[in-house]
């Protein structure tokens, strides 16, 4: 997530995030700011996700029911995040079952990935942290490289393969291969876009995909869907937003129905203006610019001082010994000059005080009252004087 401040003005910039831990991963985490606005993804704007556990347990059982009947699983993943996630997931799985059935990754990506993953274990969970000193949970004792020539080895085995969205690369290539057999499963985990193999086998079972005139690729195997998306759901984005109480919200990365529904929520439960531009579209955000500015503690002395003559006034009215009238809502002012000078804070203080940092002396204007012939006899001289000097410049 990013931070950004102009002048008093500050926004907070989200990204992809997640507001439930994972095996590898804490929650997202954040300080709470004083924001005039929050850009937040919304990818599954209008989802509210069942319990983790459960997730993992029906994938577990999903995965261990297709290898024990002799099948092929296949995992389109992304390399980074959901592969270390659910390869934590299996490994402990087979370590506790004392499965010997492989489990293989096909991207080099994700190897170096996981290389990382060692290289950074402060920036994991708390639970691998603590575990780290005994065992790096990132040196799995079941996952290992998948040759191209294995794909048509026979016999069970699970296969890690990017992208996750079938969308070409070597996941498309072992679906090509594995989708029409019964035997084999494809498990999705995570959000498919639009167009995508994976968001065409989300949408139901089709019985054929069509890739272009000359590639049809029968379906028969068996289609899981699990929502082991890194995004966010709606309870999540909305938690977030309550959090942080921005005073406007920007809705970004999402469908525009889903989008629409979430802006309602936000509006009508937490009271906050919310947007969700299409791309290209401008939106204005205005934005309150206060001024800190500090004050002289006689200043401050003089405030208390006339807050205290205004309520011996009030006694006094009250008790019947004052003779003007006061209204309740009249409040004590006290008089001050607010000071501000070029790389300096602000600062209210009294007019005695100004003068002293001016090195200045108090100059005071008197007017005198002029009787009519004084004044008549001032403004003729005042006139002849006029005269005479613009005859001196008619002369030159």
């Amino acid at each position: 997530m990013i931070y950004a401040k102009v002048g008093e003005a500050s926004m907070v910039y989200t990204g992809d995030y997640n507001m439930t831990p994972d095996r590898h991963l804490g929650a997202a985490q954040i300080d709470r700011l004083k924001l005039d606005l929050l850009i937040t993804e919304s990818t599954y704007a209008k989802t509210i996700r069942d319990s983790k556990h459960a997730r993992e347990r029906e994938f577990l059982k999903a995965v261990h029911k297709c290898v024990s009947g002799g099948g092929k699983v296949l995992i389109p993943t992304f390399a980074l995040g959901r592969a270390q996630e659910l390869c934590m997931l299996l490994d402990d799985y087979w370590e506790r079952m004392n499965l010997k059935i492989p489990i293989y990754f096909s991207a080099g990506l994700t190897i170096q990935a996981n290389m990382y993953y060692k290289m950074l274990i402060g920036w994991t969970s708390q639970k691998i942290k603590d575990s780290h000193a005994v065992h790096n949970p990132f040196d799995f004792k079941h996952v290992c490289h998948f040759e191209r020539s294995f794909i048509n080895n026979p016999g069970p085995c699970v296969l890690f393969a990017t992208p996750g969205m079938i969308s070409g690369g070597f996941s498309l290539e072992a679906f090509k291969k594995w989708a029409p057999s019964e035997k084999n499963l494809i498990t999705l985990p995570g959000y498919c876009v639009s167009g995508t193999v994976g968001h065409k086998l989300m949408s139901g079972k089709p019985t054929k995909i069509v890739l272009d005139k000359d590639t049809h690729i029968d379906v028969r195997c068996q289609i899981h869907q699990l929502a082991f998306s890194p995004h966010t759901d709606s309870k999540g984005i909305m938690d977030l937003t309550e959090f942080l109480s921005p005073k406007h919200v920007i809705l970004v990365h999402g469908e525009k129905p889903q989008m629409a529904y979430l802006k309602e929520r936000i509006e009508s439960e937490l009271g906050m203006p919310c947007f969700y531009p299409a791309n290209n579209e401008s939106v204005s955000i205005p934005t309150t610019h206060n001024l800190k500015m500090s004050t002289t503690e006689r200043f401050i002395t003089s405030c208390a001082t006339e807050q205290g003559k205004q309520s011996l006034r009030k006694r006094n009215l009250i008790h019947g010994t004052g003779t003007s009238e006061m209204n309740d809502s009249d409040e004590a002012v006290a008089e001050g000059v607010l000071l501000m000078e070029k790389h300096k804070a602000p600062k209210i203080m009294c007019e005695d005080e100004l003068l002293q940092v001016l090195g200045m002396g108090r100059h005071l204007v008197q007017f005198e009252t002029m009787n009519p012939s004084g004044l008549e006899a001032a403004v003729e001289s005042e006139l002849k004087r006029a005269e005479a000097a613009d005859l001196g410049s008619e002369g030159k």
